[in-house]
């Protein structure tokens, strides 16, 4: 028998047909390129805007894909193969004019089914998550309706309670969604569901120090939890709550191929800008970087090896080879202006204007070649791990901080499933780039998916003087810190039995063959 979902949409068309009725066709793109995504370092989804009729997603996983296609978040889908959260693919697709961000979801739905054959189905589920509830006498106000809804991030009077915000007009439904982002570092990939059971809207003000600052903040620290409960008389608990999740029925790994002529029928994006204004840097000036709202391009104090970094999307110094000394001490202000037509603008669009203009300007010339760099291996030690259960999704998960006392917030706690060392040593970066400021490669030598689990503690711990390890590879040997702090380095081999080891490894490497240190006349 068909479900339920399926018999109600069947009888819909059926009727409409049985009336005479015309049925609707379903909204899609007008051409979509979708293909899988070059390997990267470190990757991350990118993209999701409309600009120029044109809607790009880039190194999107599948559940990037399915969660912005059906709005939900990345731990309420559930279900699928085992590559849903590590393969990556680019989704660049042509909109119809007038489209609204809501009318694309559906035609992102439309293409997943399409291209990838993907079935899926709602349903709710219990999952480990944080639950928002109310203590006997909550120490928030009943909104007046009056000034704009939100929480708005406050500048903070001291250094150790640095996060402050002002809520007002807000649900519990919707201070328990803004949770999960200004305060990751404590919520970590977790649901946070509202349990309060108060209705209508509030006021309320709420400060916290941010996790790295505990250590070393003693009796002036305040966690998220703390000042949940004494602040607002609310209760913050790591617990299983019950979440909607998209349940993943069937996917294709591979899209279907794109039809004949794709890339001529894409709307071209820019690829330089309007007008601009480049000049060195007055002697004291601030570096500044920042991309305004319209498209304005506002850089102060960059020197040119800054900019080359931006222009390639370059991560660390390693990856620019060649060029002149004065790439690292030269500072250039740059104001520039894109052409936005009333579209956002981000930092994709910008790249591709910025290499036009380094290399209109300053007559840069660069190729890509395999050079020696420095990076992390992850090499064994006495590895513990366990062979992995193949019925799990790849991927690792932060599980934010315990809500049990100041020392368990200290750690940020990641379970891996179903994971080889290949792919543990991608996200390594990603999960602590406090630590990590170079590419980590694999070099273990050991085969197989695996099940394992670490902590550690935030890389600010030990630059605030509260432990020791940040930005080197100490030995595991050495003694831990009385506050119980942990070093990434110290976590992976006294936990998993590895280690990350500075070496040189061959990278593709940006090489300068020429610039002029003199920008051309404005």
């Amino acid at each position: 028998m068909l479900p339920k979902s399926a018999r109600v949409c069947s009888f819909a068309l059926l009727s409409a047909s049985a009336f005479g009725q015309s049925v609707a066709p379903a909204p899609s793109f007008e051409a979509a390129d979708v293909h899988v995504s070059p390997h990267a370092n470190n990757p991350s989804m990118r993209g999701g805007l409309v600009r120029g009729g044109r809607y790009e997603m880039r190194t999107a996983t599948m559940v990037d894909l399915i969660r912005i296609a059906y709005s939900v978040d990345e731990t309420n889908v559930i279900g699928g193969p085992s590559w849903l959260d590590t393969d990556r693919y680019d989704v660049i697709a042509k909109v119809p004019a007038n489209s609204t961000p809501e009318s694309l979801k559906p035609m992102l739905q439309a293409l997943l089914a399409d291209r990838f054959k993907l079935a899926v189905h709602s349903d709710s589920k219990s999952l480990s998550g944080y639950a928002l509830t109310a203590g006997k006498h909550p120490l928030i106000r009943q909104s007046d309706g009056s000034g704009a809804k939100g929480c708005e991030n406050r500048r903070s009077d001291s250094a150790v309670v640095n996060q402050s915000y002002s809520c007002r007009g807000m649900t519990m439904a919707a201070f328990a969604d803004t949770l999960r982002d200004i305060a990751r570092g404590y919520i970590g990939g977790n649901p946070v569901t509202d349990a309060t059971g108060l209705k209508g809207a509030w006021d309320f003000d709420v400060r916290w120090s941010g996790r790295g600052l505990l250590a070393t903040a003693g009796s002036e620290g305040v966690s998220l939890f703390d000042a949940i409960d004494k602040q607002l008389g609310l209760k913050l608990d790591l617990q299983k709550v019950s979440v909607p999740v998209i349940v993943v029925d069937s996917v294709n790994r591979t899209p279907t191929e794109n039809q004949p002529g794709v890339a001529k029928a894409l709307p071209v994006l820019p690829a330089e800008f309007e007008v601009a204004d480049v000049k060195p840097s007055s002697p004291g000036t601030e570096q500044n970087f920042r991309i305004q709202p319209g498209g304005r391009l506002d850089a102060k104090g960059m020197t040119l090896k800054d900019l080359i970094e931006f222009a390639f999307d370059l991560d660390n110094d390693d990856a620019i080879a060649g060029g002149p000394k004065w790439l690292d001490s030269e500072r250039f202000d740059i104001v520039a202006k894109a052409p936005s037509d009333g579209q956002q603008i981000d930092f994709d669009a910008m790249q591709p204007m910025a290499k036009t203009l380094l290399a209109d300007r300053f007559r840069l010339a660069t190729h890509y070649e395999d050079r020696p760099v420095t990076v992390y291996a992850l090499v064994p030690a006495k590895p513990k791990l366990k062979a992995a259960d193949p019925a799990n999704r790849s991927g690792c998960r932060n599980m934010g901080a315990a809500s049990g006392g100041p020392a368990s917030a200290l750690l940020r706690t990641y379970t891996c499933q179903n994971m080889t060392m290949a792919l543990f040593a991608d996200k390594l970066r990603g999960f602590a780039p406090g630590y990590v400021d170079h590419p980590v490669v694999d070099a273990t030598g050991i085969d197989g998916p695996f099940d394992f689990a670490f902590s550690f503690s935030g890389a600010g711990v030990f630059r605030n003087g509260g432990g020791r390890g940040a930005g080197q590879a100490p030995a595991a040997s050495s003694a831990s810190d009385p506050n119980g702090a942990i070093s990434l380095f110290e976590a992976l081999e006294k936990q998993l039995g590895l280690k990350l080891e500075v070496q040189k490894h061959p990278m593709p490497v940006l090489v300068v063959d020429h610039v002029e240190q003199k920008p051309t006349e404005n």
